[in-house]
């Protein structure tokens, strides 16, 4: 399999399972201006949406949208427990869990990222996305992982935006309950490995 990444990007919640489950992989980087790849490939030729991440199996088929993916490694290792059983009703709050990441906390936040957009309406997106952090807040109040006590894909995607934060202005300390996890988590191994592996790779033209 083969893995292109950007960093600071939603590609480190995927490397984060990948580690997890000690798969065998190999790592891309990408450019996301210029789309060339640390392979010295054009990265529009593998998915033309033009944004990471996107997975590469042996076959040759090609995988997109972070969700999708981190479901798809976790059932390449189900003992590993990274997902609830496929059909089970707790696979379903799993990705109610992603679904509510994606659509709330990282498409919430995305527009954060425009400098250009004025103070009114930055103030807009950060009232609603600080709502979601009290709603994710009050949920790790009562249990160590999004999921219960058991760390899952779940808990890789939201660390991965979470970390977006200290470069948006947010300051996370105001809930006391994300600012443990978010250190929990920071300091898993597979976590460290996959940040370590991302930064061998030098950037790309």
């Amino acid at each position: 399999m083969k893995l292109y990444f950007a960093p600071e990007t939603c590609s480190l919640s995927p490397h984060i399972v990948m580690q997890e489950l000690g798969l065998t992989y190999d790592l891309v980087r990408v450019n996301n201006r210029t789309k060339r790849t640390s392979e010295g490939g054009d990265f529009l030729a593998v998915n033309p949406k033009g944004y990471v991440a996107a997975l590469q199996l042996d076959s040759g088929d090609v995988l997109t949208e972070g969700p999708a993916l981190v479901q798809y490694l976790a059932d390449l290792k189900p003992e590993a427990g990274l997902a609830p059983a496929n059909g089970t009703l707790e696979r379903t709050r799993l990705q109610e869990c992603l679904n509510f990441i994606t659509s709330e906390i990282h498409a919430g936040s995305s527009p954060l990222f425009n400098t250009d957009l004025p103070e009114a309406v930055r103030e807009i997106f950060r009232t609603r996305l600080f709502k979601r952090f009290d709603l994710i807040d009050a949920q790790l109040a009562k249990q160590t992982y999004l999921m219960g006590e058991r760390f899952t894909v779940a808990d890789a995607y939201l660390f991965t935006v979470l970390k977006w934060m200290p470069s948006l202005a947010v300051d996370l300390s105001d809930w006391t309950n994300i600012t443990a996890y978010t250190k929990r988590i920071a300091a898993r191994p597979s976590v460290v490995a996959a940040l370590a592996r991302e930064a061998e790779i030098p950037p790309v033209a």
